[in-house]
């Protein structure tokens, strides 16, 4: 996907009460833009990065700024926007750049599935197929050695969406954990049960019980974000 009109830039002052964030144009000027992102944003907020924002049209909104990407004082670059990994999954699926969801006839987004009135974010349906349910996930938190790891916070709507997916295989149909990297510097995906022991507990049992794990690394830049291949997921039980 490509960022049009194109994304301006600022300086990282601060991030609060968790959806806004100070930026300081190259005038000056201070502006306050709206954060998407409900997550920690551990390592992707550190006053002095570049910030890279989006401006929407829309006259009713209060904050028509939206954060989009991170450019941290190392180098790494971050989509830190996480409705953009949905976009990019879609994108990737309807292009045949998963091989492991290709072949399906018919795609949807945002079906109410489940007992706990959940949405999907992904169905893909075929006459020859089972139905594949698709949970997405953002990974941003970058803890060393080029390991990523999720959540980057406790997730009770994250464990939520195990028991949904770990109920659709139960009824014999195919689901799938999507994990998109949108930190460069991430080279393989983790748990984090010094983080979320019950979701990391969860998530075992999801892949025990025959949950998929897929995870694509997307290449993050100011004018455009694709995903471009996949990157190891390994369970934290078996992490060396």
């Amino acid at each position: 996907m490509q960022f049009s009109p194109p994304l301006a830039s600022a300086t990282l002052v601060r991030r609060y009460k968790r959806f806004l964030t100070d930026v300081t144009l190259d005038n000056g000027e201070r502006l306050t833009i709206h954060c998407a992102n409900t997550g920690a944003m551990t390592g992707c907020a550190t006053p002095g990065d570049t910030v890279w924002y989006s401006t929407s049209n829309n006259p009713k909104r209060k904050y028509p700024h939206s954060w989009e990407l991170n450019h941290t004082q190392q180098g790494d670059w971050i989509c830190v926007n996480t409705t953009r990994a949905n976009t990019l999954a879609v994108e990737a699926v309807q292009a045949d750049r998963i091989p492991e969801l290709a072949g399906y006839a018919q795609l949807q987004t945002e079906v109410r599935y489940g007992s706990e009135n959940s949405r999907i974010d992904l169905l893909l349906r075929d006459d020859d197929k089972s139905d594949c349910y698709i949970e997405v996930k953002s990974v941003t938190l970058l803890e060393g050695d080029g390991w990523g790891a999720f959540p980057d916070a406790v997730s009770t709507r994250g464990q939520k969406h195990l028991r949904e997916l770990i109920a659709m295989v139960e009824q014999g149909h195919r689901a799938v954990l999507l994990f998109v990297v949108l930190h460069s510097g991430i080279e393989k995906v983790t748990g984090a049960p010094h983080i979320d022991p019950d979701y990391n507990q969860l998530l075992n049992y999801a892949l025990a019980s025959g949950v998929e794990v897929i995870c694509y690394q997307a290449q993050v830049s100011a004018s455009e974000l694709n995903l471009v291949n996949s990157v190891p997921f390994v369970a934290h039980t078996t992490k060396v």
